[in-house]
């Protein structure tokens, strides 16, 4: 889930991960091939870095190359992922009052990730690269949600010299 987070890779690329699509070295970065098969890299944080060096000690099964192997060693089926999402959510709510209204699914992190890097000050051309988005466009919907990205805008205006009355 870590990686989901940070990379923001769509369901599909999560699940189609291999092993030898992980590098570790300096500049890490996942490779993957997204919608319209086309490959693109996404780096990885230092945090997922030492979380993936950790993984990809253990053994696999059934000698499957599968990054993120179901039971038998295949991969992952979006049922698979919203059933470890679900999983987790629950034990997230324990500790995050806020989630208990909230609907969490593999994409919500997708939306995630956008909107760290959002609000991290990165540019929309930059997520649209980092998503794997042909248009910028498609990159805004996700960000057009964010109350608190509008209210640091609207902190930045100057208020308009109005008189409260009938018009």
């Amino acid at each position: 889930m870590l990686v989901a987070v940070q990379t923001g890779l769509r369901l599909s690329e999560m699940t189609g991960l291999r092993r030898p699509d992980v590098q570790l070295g300096t500049g890490a970065y996942v490779q993957c091939l997204g919608k319209g098969r086309k490959e693109r890299c996404t780096p990885l944080a230092k945090q997922s870095v030492k979380v993936l060096k950790a993984w990809l000690r253990e053994p696999t099964r059934y000698g499957s190359d599968i990054l993120f192997p179901n039971a038998r060693g295949g991969r992952l089926s979006a049922d698979g992922v919203e059933y470890i999402v679900d999983k987790y959510l629950v034990i997230a709510r324990q500790k995050c009052p806020s989630l208990q209204q909230k609907h969490v699914t593999p994409h919500v992190l997708r939306h995630s990730a956008a909107m760290e890097l959002r609000a991290s000050g990165v540019d929309l051309s930059t997520i649209a690269l980092w998503l794997g988005h042909e248009s910028v466009e498609t990159t805004q919907i996700y960000l057009d949600a964010d109350l608190a990205l509008k209210n640091k805008a609207l902190a930045r205006t100057r208020p308009i010299n109005g008189r409260a009355g009938r018009y």
